[in-house]
């Protein structure tokens, strides 16, 4: 299915104190202070705070491969209706705004089954992340008629998007619906706010649309946003 990973990784330098000697005679110069303990970059603090394996019994954890993804950056893509951008973002594995950093896992419990795909993303200030969140929930109300996202070679029509109840609270959550050879899919994403960290669930049973035979409808999967919510939370 489509899908992206995007990481933004940053160099810290450490620094260490100048000594200074104070007036007349010569005085030996005080011991220099510590270096700075090494700070984690925002990169690296998306890569503790995603899922695993281990957070998740009974479930396969991977990184999306980069070669089936919609759209590599959300450069790339483009709509019919612009304010529904933030929309195909979220359900393509793209970060929304202008984050520091993000990350990007798929979560599935067996062949056939919906897979669940977590983007994580980083933002500074934090209360951009509020914004980013408003951004999306208003892009719900104006695409409720559906859109077409295009980026490359890929196109991707959704007739509708409707507003929906979370698995958390505070949520911004949505279904919306794809026709694939005459067949109708429905998927379902989610975005809550931790803090200045924004996760984005989309899910979607690719096994469904590939095979083409069957109408499917993607359930998110509550355990896997609660996993990874309590990591968020930690």
């Amino acid at each position: 299915m489509k899908r992206a990973a995007l990481a933004v990784v940053s160099v810290l330098a450490l620094t260490s104190a100048l000594t200074a000697c104070s007036g007349g005679e010569d005085k030996p110069s005080a011991s220099p202070s510590a270096p700075k303990a090494k700070q984690i970059t925002p990169a690296q603090r998306l890569a503790k705070v995603i899922v695993t394996k281990d957070d998740l019994p009974g479930y396969n954890v991977d990184e999306p491969e980069a070669e089936y993804a919609f759209a590599k950056s959300p450069d790339e893509v483009t709509v019919d209706r612009s304010g529904c951008a933030p929309l195909a973002y979220a359900m393509n594995q793209l970060p929304l705004g202008e984050p520091q950093a993000d990350v990007t896992r798929s979560a599935g419990s067996g062949y056939g089954k919906a897979s669940t795909y977590i983007t994580l993303a980083s933002y500074e200030p934090a209360a951009e992340t509020e914004s980013v969140l408003a951004g999306l929930a208003k892009a719900v109300t104006e695409c409720g008629d559906g859109f077409t996202a295009k980026a490359g070679k890929n196109t991707t029509a959704y007739d509708s998007v409707t507003t929906e109840k979370g698995t958390s609270t505070g949520a911004v959550a949505f279904r919306s619906t794809m026709t694939f050879r005459g067949i109708t899919h429905t998927l379902h994403t989610e975005a809550v706010r931790k803090g200045d960290v924004l996760a984005v669930y989309f899910s979607v049973n690719g096994f469904a649309i590939a095979d083409s035979t069957r109408p499917s409808d993607a359930k998110m999967s509550a355990d896997v946003v609660s996993a990874q919510n309590a990591k968020l939370a930690a």
